[in-house]
């Protein structure tokens, strides 16, 4: 079993067909044994994502309702969720001292530091950090976790 970390430029590839779709579906489903873990706030990112495509026209509101009702269907029973507590929102500033990173980056970033401690603590392989983005992919490289791009696995 893989302990993985997906921040929301990779969730979305489950459910908006882009560069890496096929790997990410590929990981993704519970029944194979991976844990997926992903930060408190990535649904909303993710539905954000979907909604901007529905308002830009690339998908139908119907298949932007379904896909929401997806995403929060899989959010409570597949994805393992961090919370958001105040020690990853303080690791998280500390986080934006360091690195060039959006807020939300941040907190994706802090989320998979505290879950990477929690199952290295108990013994368990490391995480894998999923992300499509490149400065948040460098500043995890830079953090001590191990990295894969969804992009290069067309």
């Amino acid at each position: 079993m893989t302990d993985y970390f997906f921040d929301s430029s990779g969730v979305i590839k489950r459910y908006i067909d882009e560069v890496g779709s096929k790997w990410i579906r590929s990981v993704m489903p519970t029944s194979i044994g991976h844990r997926i873990h992903i930060a408190q706030i990535t649904p909303i990112e993710v539905v954000s994502g979907v909604m901007r495509r529905r308002r830009e026209g690339s998908i139908t509101p119907r298949t932007a309702r379904a896909l929401r009702l997806l995403v929060d269907r899989h959010t409570k029973r597949e994805y393992v969720v961090v919370r958001l507590t105040e020690n990853i929102a303080l690791m998280a500033e500390d986080l934006l001292e360091k690195y060039p990173l959006r807020g939300a980056d941040a907190v994706q970033l802090a989320s998979a530091i505290e879950i990477n401690t929690v199952i290295a603590g108990i013994g368990l392989s490391p995480l894998i950090f999923v992300s499509a983005d490149q400065r948040l992919l460098a500043a995890a490289v830079n953090e001590g976790l191990m990295t894969d791009d969804p992009n290069l696995h067309p």
